[in-house]
């Protein structure tokens, strides 16, 4: 049976901080894909060494119940996120710098032009936090509780959010545009 983050967490927290490793070696690709969907490529090459240095020290702070780490890892990633931002004095985009495709499937799928107008046309629309939420979803495939504990919201305003990102996004795309209802289950 594979070890859970939360033992490896626990492993480094006692005797064996080269354990937090493990951790880095289980969730790096996806802590920086998160990054690099929100600020492009070369801002997350930057910023993915902060996220884990921040653990790596905030390690004593990890909710030990918790048997994922990522939503812990995509909170701190979040913040360093947010304190790039204010770095730069200037608001985050409304849309990622670069987008990593994580279904390339779909883009043979799509009109170039005339759905991508679509997409962003409806996520402008949303509310950051509605945009936020959905985007969680669809890129991180997180749940809403993971979500919750990510952002230290209660779950069901997640699933507020969520339920309205969705409603607006059909509205904006069409019934038939079903990435945007995929979210895990645990």
């Amino acid at each position: 049976m594979t070890e859970s983050d939360a033992e490896i967490v626990r492993r480094s927290m006692r005797s064996d901080a080269k354990a937090f490793g493990e951790l880095f070696w289980r969730h790096n690709g996806a802590v920086h894909a998160y990054l690099a969907r929100r600020a492009g490529r070369d801002v997350a090459d930057d910023l993915v060494a902060e996220v884990w240095l921040r653990a790596f020290r905030n390690r004593l702070k990890f909710d030990l119940h918790y048997p994922d780490a990522r939503p812990w890892l995509y909170g701190i990633a979040r913040n360093v996120l947010n304190s790039h931002w204010r770095q730069l004095t200037k608001t985050p985009q409304l849309e990622p710098a670069a987008i990593s495709d994580p279904w390339p499937d779909l883009e043979k799928h799509l009109d170039e032009n005339e759905r991508r107008a679509a997409l962003l046309k409806a996520l402008d629309s949303l509310t950051v936090d509605e945009r936020e939420v959905l985007l969680l979803v669809a890129w991180e495939q997180l749940s809403a509780a993971a979500i919750a504990l990510m952002l230290d919201i209660p779950a069901s305003t997640v699933r507020n959010r969520l339920h309205r990102a969705r409603v607006c996004m059909r509205s904006g795309l069409g019934a038939d545009f079903k990435v945007w209802d995929r979210e895990k289950e645990n």
